[in-house]
């Protein structure tokens, strides 16, 4: 499958190492560094596999890790001052950094969408109703890592053949895309492992998510989630959706 994916927007490092330590309910002050790092290289092949363009940011902090991780095996240094003893701590302190900066920009977000929300003249009831009912239901909006973590689980559920075929199904992004955007015509919502439980194999289940991922990119679907780290559903964006007589 040769295709690049170019992402305008993604999380970066730090934003995958706090992705981790929530996701395992790790206190952020005392971090479990073999364990951390050894998941933090599996989502790095995984992007290597999706030819992702955003691998070399990620590679200098698996080497930071790395080498904490070499440091945290060896005995203390005796000469080593009390502030330095623990390897980890220059980590743990550009963590809780970056997290202050994701709350505080969490709450200009929140705050701006809020100001959208106001409205200065007069709507009817029936568009009221409707900002009513959506407002009803909380969604989050899954991250790459989300996708990745799901990805990876699906590529683990399916079985290994031992029986091969002499001809192969060849699957395009391109013929995914256009298989998405019309099941999102005909159904509101799509469960991201529902689609990956109907393919047929890993390069399906991997076609699938790179589509799921240029779509995102281009800004036709949103991916959300009720609450964080459970399942994703792809939505179409209100702005790009057609009436059910458009079918492409």
């Amino acid at each position: 499958m040769n295709y690049k994916i170019h992402l305008e927007k993604f999380e970066g490092p730090l934003d995958l190492l706090l992705y981790l330590i929530k996701k395992n309910d790790i206190d952020i002050c005392d971090i479990p560094i073999a364990t951390v790092t050894d998941q933090y290289m599996e989502y790095i092949e995984m992007m290597k596999m999706l030819d992702l363009d955003v691998v070399g940011d990620f590679l200098v902090m698996a080497a930071t890790l790395m080498q904490i991780k070499s440091r945290m095996l060896l005995p203390p240094d005796p000469l080593a001052g009390p502030e330095t003893a623990d390897p980890r701590q220059e980590l743990v302190d550009r963590l809780k950094e970056y997290e202050q900066f994701k709350l505080v920009a969490g709450e200009l977000k929140h705050k701006e969408l809020f100001r959208q929300n106001l409205f200065t003249r007069l709507v009817d009831e029936e568009s009221l109703d409707a900002i009513k009912e959506d407002a009803q239901e909380v969604l989050v909006e899954a991250t790459l890592f989300d996708l990745i973590t799901a990805l990876s689980e699906a590529l683990k559920q399916v079985p290994e053949k031992k029986d091969y075929q002499i001809t192969r199904e060849v699957f395009s992004v391109e013929g995914k895309i256009h298989e998405l955007l019309h099941l999102l015509v005909e159904n509101q919502r799509l469960s991201l492992m529902d689609l990956f439980r109907r393919a047929r194999s890993k390069d399906e289940i991997v076609c699938t998510f790179v589509a799921v991922l240029e779509l995102t990119r281009q800004k036709e679907i949103t991916v959300v989630q009720h609450r964080h780290f459970e399942d994703i559903e792809i939505v179409r964006n209100a702005v790009n959706e057609k009436p059910a007589g458009d079918h492409a």
